[in-house]
């Protein structure tokens, strides 16, 4: 065989745009948790010890930094509650509502990858080592 190297094809994908949207939106949605975030929002604001509770996964510092990213992004609001003590509570922007029928093709598209997965796993034939049965006692 020959170590020649491949022939470089040609993209047939259009050209992106000089200042590329798709990287505009991954800019915004591309920190970790940000999806989480924006989900979780979608149903009104939510004070910042309710967001940890609905991402517990998520760290305190995390969940600070993302918030503040997305409020200097013009994603989400924050807003100071007149209570005592003092709470805050985040809520999405005009612009934070324009992600959610975005993210929601995203669940929807990856609640059909759970099933594929699912269906996958079950016409898989197990191996005998995975029934749980020895090589070495099976013919002897």
């Amino acid at each position: 065989m020959s170590d020649m190297p491949l022939k470089m094809r040609k993209n047939l994908s259009p050209p992106p745009h000089p200042e590329c949207p798709l990287m505009e939106c991954m800019g915004l949605l591309g920190g970790a948790w940000t999806p989480n975030i924006l989900w979780h929002l979608a149903g009104g604001a939510r004070r910042f010890n309710e967001l940890r509770a609905d991402i517990p996964a998520v760290s305190a510092k995390v969940l600070t930094q993302r918030l503040r990213d997305l409020e200097g992004k013009g994603v989400l609001s924050r807003t100071i509650m007149p209570t005592s003590p003092p709470s805050v509570e985040y809520a999405l922007t005009d612009l934070g509502q324009e992600f959610l029928p975005a993210l929601q093709s995203i669940v929807e598209i990856g609640h059909r990858l759970k099933q594929r997965r699912a269906v996958d796993a079950l016409a898989r034939v197990p191996t005998a080592r995975e029934k749980g049965k020895n090589f070495e006692n099976v013919n002897g």
